[in-house]
Parts: C-alpha cells; sequence; structure tokens
C-alpha cells in the first residue's frame, strides 16, 4: 500500500484578475467624507505634500524668481532645503504655508455626574456616605435611573474596602479602635439604600429612581401630589395607566373616566429620562455640501465649496521640479511622487463636485413634485436608478449619498431623503414611502380624538385617495411613525 506524500510543483498559469490601485481607495474614501471630513483631510494633505498650495485669488503674492534662482530683494532661496526640510526656509515659510481651516469646538459642558457630585458637596456627609454617594453616582446612567441593584453596589463598595484597607490603617494610626473599626466597618445594602434616598432628593427631580413608576413617583412627591388622584394612579394602577385604560382605572377608585384621563394628560408632561437634560449630544455642525435654488422657474444645483480650499500645484516647486540638475536618487524620486500625489489630488476633488453634481441633478430632476408641492409629492426612487442614468456603479451613488446634505428652498435634507421604496396607485404612477407617511400623518392629525382612525380606516382612505396599501403596511408605517393604536388615542 502506496502512502501519500505532499510535493510542491510549478506550473505555468494564465489568468485574468483585477487588482484595486492604491490611489482608487482613496478616490473612494474622498467620494464617502462629508464636507466637513474633507476639509480636514485635504488640511492634512497640504501639510503633508509641499507641491499642493491655496489659491488666494488677488489677494497672493508670489516671490518672483530669475533664472539664477534669487528674489526680487536679491536673497537667494535654499529650494532644496525647503523641499526636504520639512518647508522651513526661515521668513519665507508663511508665504507658502497652507491657510488654516480649522472650526471652533465647543468646550465640554458638566455632564450629570458632575451636577450630582457637586450637589454631594454641599452636604454634610461623611467620608463613608460621600464614598456610597460617589458610587450610587457611578452607576446611573446618562437618563438618570439607576439600573444597578443596591446589592451590586454594596458589593463593590466591600470590594473597595478590601482593596484600601492596608492603606487605611497606615493613614489611621492616631485614630481609636472604636473610630477605626467604624471607619473599616462592611458597608450593608441599608446603608446604600440610606443614601440613595438623599440622592433621589437631590435636582433634576426623578433622578436615582429604579425604575420609571418610581421615577414618576419621586417628581409627584416633589410637587406634593403623590397623594392625589394622579399619585395614586401611578402607586397603585400603573400598568392600567401604561395601557391607557381609564375606565378601568375609573371603576377601582370610583371616579368619572374623564378625571383619570386629565390626570393622565398632566402626568404626560413629567420627565421620564430626567438625566438627559444634563446629558447633551455632542453637538454636529451639518454644513450642505450642495444647494438647490430655483431660478428663473428652474431649480438649478451647486456645489457649496466656497468654504473649501481651492487647490493647486504650487507654482515655485514645479520650478524645482523641473530642474533636474538639482536633483536625483532620492530627491528625484521625492519629487515625483509629492508631484504625482499633487496632481492626483487635485483631479480627484473635482471629479468628486462633479459626480456629486450628477447625482443631485438628477434627482431634481426626478422629485421635482417635492420641490414644488412637498413631501407627499415624492417618487420612488433607488440607487441603482441613479447609477443608471448616471452611468456609474450603484456603490459610488451609495458613497456620494452617504452623510451628505443639500440646502433646499424646502430646508436641509440628507441625500438619503429622497430615496425610498414605492407604493402603486389606481393613477399607473407610483408613491414614496415617504410620501405614504405624510399622507397618514395629515390623516391622522386631523381625526376626529373620541374616535381615532384605526389600521383599516387609514387603509380605506389610503385607497380612496388612490394609493394602494396592505393593513399591516399601516400598521407598520405608524410604528416607524412613533404613532400610538387607534384605542391609546382615544379621548374621553
Amino acid at each position: 500500500m502506496s502512502g501519500l506524500g505532499a510535493r510542491l510543483i510549478q506550473s505555468p498559469e494564465l489568468r485574468q484578475e483585477m487588482k484595486i490601485n492604491p490611489r482608487l481607495y482613496q478616490a473612494m474614501e474622498l467620494l464617502h467624507l462629508p464636507l466637513l471630513d474633507l476639509q480636514q483631510r485635504l488640511k492634512q494633505e497640504m501639510t503633508e505634500n509641499p507641491f499642493l498650495e491655496v489659491v488666494e485669488g488677488d489677494t497672493e503674492q508670489e516671490v518672483e524668481l530669475d533664472q539664477d534662482g534669487v528674489d526680487d530683494d536679491g536673497d537667494e532661496v535654499d529650494w532644496e532645503s525647503i523641499l526636504l526640510d520639512g518647508f522651513d526656509a526661515g521668513g519665507r515659510r508663511a508665504q507658502y504655508e497652507a491657510r488654516d481651516f480649522d472650526f471652533p469646538t465647543p468646550s465640554r459642558a458638566p455632564d450629570l455626574r458632575d451636577h450630582l457630585e457637586n450637589q454631594t458637596q454641599l452636604l454634610t456627609l461623611s467620608g463613608r456616605e460621600q464614598r456610597i454617594a460617589q458610587e450610587i453616582i457611578g452607576n446611573i446612567d446618562d437618563d438618570g435611573l439607576l439600573r444597578c441593584p443596591l446589592e451590586t453596589i454594596t458589593e463593590d463598595l466591600n470590594g473597595w474596602l478590601e482593596d484600601v484597607r492596608d492603606l487605611a490603617l497606615e493613614a489611621a494610626e492616631d485614630e481609636s479602635p472604636e473610630e477605626l473599626a467604624a471607619m473599616l466597618a462592611p458597608f450593608d445594602v441599608g446603608e446604600v439604600e440610606a443614601m440613595l434616598e438623599i440622592v433621589q432628593d437631590m435636582d433634576p427631580p426623578g433622578v436615582g429612581a429604579r425604575d420609571l413608576r418610581e421615577c414618576l413617583l419621586i417628581q409627584l412627591r416633589e410637587s406634593r401630589e403623590e397623594n392625589k388622584l394622579i399619585g395614586i394612579m401611578v402607586d397603585e394602577h400603573f400598568d392600567d395607566l401604561l395601557s391607557h385604560r381609564w375606565a378601568n382605572i375609573a371603576r377601582a377608585l370610583g371616579v368619572a373616566p374623564r378625571l383619570v384621563q386629565d390626570a393622565a394628560d398632566r402626568l404626560a408632561r413629567l420627565d421620564p429620562k430626567p438625566g438627559l437634560r444634563y446629558s447633551p449630544e455632542p453637538e454636529h455642525y451639518i454644513v450642505p455640501d450642495l444647494i438647490v435654488e430655483k431660478i428663473s422657474g428652474e431649480y438649478m444645483v451647486f456645489a457649496n465649496d466656497t468654504s473649501m480650499p481651492q487647490l493647486r500645484l504650487a507654482r515655485s516647486y514645479q520650478e524645482v521640479a523641473r530642474d533636474k540638475r538639482l536633483f536625483k536618487g532620492e530627491n528625484k524620486t521625492f519629487i515625483k511622487d509629492k508631484l504625482n500625489s499633487a496632481s492626483w489630488m487635485i483631479q480627484a476633488i473635482e471629479q468628486r463636485r462633479q459626480t456629486m453634481l450628477k447625482v443631485m441633478q438628477y434627482i431634481v430632476e426626478r422629485q421635482r413634485g417635492f420641490f414644488e408641492n412637498g413631501v407627499q409629492h415624492l417618487r420612488p426612487l433607488t440607487l441603482r436608478e441613479v447609477a443608471d442614468h448616471i452611468e456609474m456603479h450603484e456603490s459610488t451613488v451609495s458613497r456620494v449619498t452617504n452623510e451628505k446634505f443639500v440646502q433646499t428652498p424646502r430646508g436641509v435634507f440628507s441625500l438619503k431623503y429622497f430615496f425610498s421604496s414605492g407604493l402603486s396607485t389606481t393613477s399607473g404612477t407610483d408613491i414614496s414611502a415617504r410620501g405614504v407617511k405624510a399622507k397618514m400623518e395629515a390623516l391622522i392629525s386631523g381625526e376626529d380624538v373620541r374616535k381615532p382612525l384605526t389600521d383599516m380606516a387609514l387603509v380605506k382612505l389610503l385607497r380612496a385617495d388612490g394609493v394602494r396599501i396592505a393593513r399591516r403596511t399601516v400598521a407598520k408605517y405608524r410604528d416607524q411613525l412613533g404613532i400610538l393604536p387607534a384605542r391609546m388615542r382615544k379621548r374621553l
């Protein structure tokens, strides 16, 4: 029986394969970047590549050189040191530096934990109580609620106590045995719960609650309404309250259903997430990449590139690159690579601009009804449809529209806003899903609150308007819009 052995063999093979040039990867990245990120990328590129400079227009002042490399002041310019030593040419440097396009960065605002810890400093607390308060505050989430069990907090405190016991003994040599024993005694749940009550009395009202029900009760206690009808509803009939079962609560409490609903309306004014007012989201600057304006009855598309640095090849360095006597070997390779990179960057930026204009021009042509009459006249549009029209790949259109914004006469929109699936109508035309949602919102906003529109009623109204739609689709769109079912919208 012969054994099997592994062998290495060589054989010629002819095949075709596609490899993406690194420059193509960079071009795809530039296409994907929104305007602010692109500005930062260009700033970095100008710092690294001396062959790139900003077009300053009429304000630009250039140094005129004669054939001997001497400027008008008679000072020789050491081009080699400028090129190879990082643009350091003494007093000449500022002339070739790129402009700074930094945007102001907002300073960090105090968050919820800062706000609570500041309040603990105003209280008369022992060191042990301060440590418990810090542990509780550290476990409060951005909503202002304490999701962590008190038992877990107690375990963490005792773990910390074990870690610092030796240091505490050294620092407390002058303490009496009784004081030392009290200081190093294990924490218990009762201590933690007592401190939690103190934290729950802090601002904002409702902070430190362990669930929504407790959060509302704390706020009612703050407003001295916990023993009134609204407080009893939250304390004893919370499940019925969440389900809007006003009649059940009214029977149980022996009051009119209208009083229950009025109390629920007041309850809706309370804050279910009190911590969010001290946990602001970071500010996001939205700078439109494109602008659509109506001029003489036609919608025109413009690139919003006024804040973009206009790049060109640095004239001074082009002269250096042409003088082959000065540079050989590694210097020549450096010049060639940087010059090619600068040329490619300028072309890539222009290609990005032209591609974005093509995409937006087709969107305007396709969605003219939206620009004239509003969201209900949005038509279905897909990335493939745009890609076929501008004769580019679908992935390219996806990159163009990702995180890009356009300023229009109707406001600022993400380019993705104009893309959605469609539904057919009895007239033979299609309507976008976003347009159908807008119709639903309009119908529900005008409904009789005593007899709110059910999903089936919405289906009949939409079909009467020519939209072919199923009830399950209406329910899905209603959920996406955050609109409650009809029985929960009903008013007495």
